[in-house]
């Protein structure tokens, strides 16, 4: 009897290591998962550096360039040049802020060119004003890609079973790159 009372012991404790393997091997698959998204969205960020500091490059030029046939506007480049070094520094929030408000800056910039048609026949003016738009649309390309991948990463710390050890874990919800200007959220009217 005390034979098979030691096997089911030994079959108890096997059981129990294969249990506790197993759920090692959850915690481990899980935690991983979520190192993987929080990287993802590292690398994410470091996309949208990259067009930030593509624009920030740019912008220098696109401004000498408006100041040879526009002396008068010298509160528009002072503003872009203040906005433009916020930009680089700062939290997904405080950039995404920075970010609407020289978006808002260079439409002001653009207005004054329009002022001067010799300047908007400049094809040095209209090189850079090519270059900045395609900037400005891949901006928001890894933009929504940023966004994307917050998404999954907030989700999988808030969702079952990785709710559980995520909090543990110090895992957090990421900041959406997001407008802080509610005149762009508005829909456009269009009038002719």
């Amino acid at each position: 009897m005390s034979g098979l009372l030691a096997g089911g012991l030994v079959v108890a404790l096997l059981a129990v290591i294969g249990d506790l393997l197993v759920l090692a091997l959850i915690v481990a698959l899980i935690y991983n998962r979520l190192i993987q998204l929080k990287v993802r969205i590292d690398n994410a960020w470091a996309q949208i550096d990259v067009q930030l500091k593509r624009r920030y490059d740019l912008i220098p030029n696109l401004v000498e360039t408006v100041k040879g046939y526009a002396k008068h506007e010298k509160g528009t480049f002072e503003e872009i040049a203040k906005l433009r070094s916020q930009i680089i520094t700062g939290t997904p929030a405080e950039r995404s802020k920075a970010n609407d408000m020289l978006s808002g800056a260079l439409k002001s910039l653009f207005a004054v060119a329009e002022n001067y048609p010799q300047l908007k026949a400049n094809e040095n003016f209209k090189a850079l004003q090519d270059e900045l738009a395609g900037t400005e649309n891949k901006i928001s390309y890894v933009r929504m890609a940023y966004n994307d991948t917050v998404m999954e990463f907030n989700t999988a710390i808030k969702t079952f079973p990785n709710n559980l050890l995520a909090g543990m874990l110090g895992f957090k919800d990421a900041q959406f790159f997001q407008t802080e200007n509610p005149a762009e959220r508005a829909s456009v009217k269009v009038q002719f």
